[in-house]
């Protein structure tokens, strides 16, 4: 254990020295000369380390021990490498390390496995860049489309196209989804501090959350602040506060798994002296069912409508993002918790509440998910950290599942 502690620290601040900033942030955007820097040094890891190492079209990165008896069925796992604009290096960057950990543990202590270990390092996840998320996987998956991105760019100019070429990578060449995955499993930070504020080292996910997203624009009447009575007035922000009050007590009564935020609001013409005529804002709301997601979110927009009519104010709802909560797959949540169990793990089943590149491989192969702790539950931010402990924990425990996965036959 003290020997992969010790690999745990050294992979990762190999692997950090690129995007690391002055503020001790962590930017590391698709496509840029940090986020190429550190593909191409984790090929050279895994290529220094004997693994079968290789990019995709698009630049995900993979290594692989291959199969002595079943090369064709692939045991995946990884992560993105991606980040937010001065973000943590956990988020991401730890599953892809922990799974490369993970099978050079394994071929130490075991030799090679009946099936194929394959670590990947997934382009892209987070659409920091870029106004699109999971290009990585959704291309591994089969799911991505030229159309949706050619015509992107990025908050100076850029194309997408332009970059991937210039990092010399392009559309990915083969038809459909990679179809000899037999499992992937995604190791990841918590992002929240679920785990740590019940003492647990591991959270067997169970599910990825659905969400609903919407952008909203309330019109009403600009006018004097000292000249306009009250009962004259179109106050688009006295709608939006008695909406937000009223909704997030509806939350608070609905109870977890829902979530809901609103996350931007913007007055106009958000100044001291006048009645603010315009408002935007954005509605985040979030559950494990679909159905309850559904019904929860379609009452607040009703209510809305309810109070706009009342204030005599237009409203104009988008809902741009209608996401399924997606579930892991039960045989391989059975089999991690029976494993845990068998070791006297201190772990708990959970959700995610936070979207994940898993949710992309779940419709199409077995996926199963793992957490450890965040310290105070804080990611995207330079303050972003996992107990050294609790990250060993993890790539054990991830290499135990693995080992169950790769190098046992069914029924076993």
């Amino acid at each position: 254990m003290n020997i992969l502690k010790e690999k745990v620290l050294e992979t990762s601040k190999i692997i950090s020295k690129y995007g690391f900033n002055e503020s001790c942030g962590m930017t590391r955007l698709l496509y840029s000369k940090e986020w190429i820097g550190a593909q191409n040094r984790l090929l050279r890891m895994f290529e220094e380390s004997g693994l079968e190492s290789y990019s995709d079209d698009i630049g995900n990165i993979y290594g692989r021990i291959l199969g002595s008896k079943y090369p064709d069925q692939i045991i995946m796992s990884g992560s993105h490498i991606d980040t937010v604009v001065n973000g943590g290096n956990l988020d991401g960057q730890f599953g892809i390390e922990a799974a490369y950990l993970a099978m050079q543990y394994l071929y130490e202590q075991h030799g090679q496995p009946l099936r194929t270990l394959e670590v990947v390092s997934l382009a892209e996840e987070e659409g920091s860049r870029f106004p699109y998320v999971y290009w990585g996987s959704k291309n591994v998956v089969g799911l991505a489309k030229k159309q949706d991105v050619e015509f992107l760019v990025d908050n100076d100019g850029v194309n997408f196209v332009e970059a991937m070429h210039s990092c010399g990578f392009d559309f990915n060449q083969s038809k459909g989804k990679q179809k000899d995955i037999r499992a992937f499993v995604e190791l990841h930070i918590e992002q929240g501090k679920v785990l740590e504020t019940e003492n647990k080292q591991l959270g067997i996910v169970t599910s990825i959350v659905g969400q609903r997203r919407y952008s909203v624009t309330l019109t009403g009447e600009s006018n004097h602040a000292g000249t306009t009575p009250m009962g004259y007035r179109k106050d688009t922000v006295y709608a939006f506060s008695k909406f937000c009050s009223q909704s997030i007590d509806k939350a608070n009564v609905e109870g977890d798994p829902l979530v809901l935020t609103f996350g931007k609001v913007i007055p106009s013409p958000n100044t001291v002296n006048v009645v603010p005529g315009e408002l935007t804002f954005s509605i985040d709301c979030r559950h494990t069912c679909k159905e309850a997601l559904t019904i929860f979110t379609d009452q607040i927009i009703a209510d809305l409508r309810l109070i706009c009519d009342e204030l005599e104010i237009e409203c104009s709802v988008d809902l741009w993002m209608d996401e399924d909560p997606i579930p892991m797959d039960l045989g391989l949540v059975e089999l991690i918790e029976k494993q845990l169990k068998h070791n006297n793990a201190n772990y708990k089943i959970m959700h995610s509440g936070a979207g994940h590149d898993a949710q992309i491989f779940a419709p199409v192969v077995p996926t199963a998910m793992l957490f450890v702790p965040s310290i105070s539950g804080i990611s995207h931010n330079p303050k972003e950290h996992t107990h050294l402990a609790d990250r060993v924990v993890g790539v054990k425990a991830l290499a135990d599942i693995l080992y169950e996965l790769a190098y046992k036959e069914l029924g076993d």
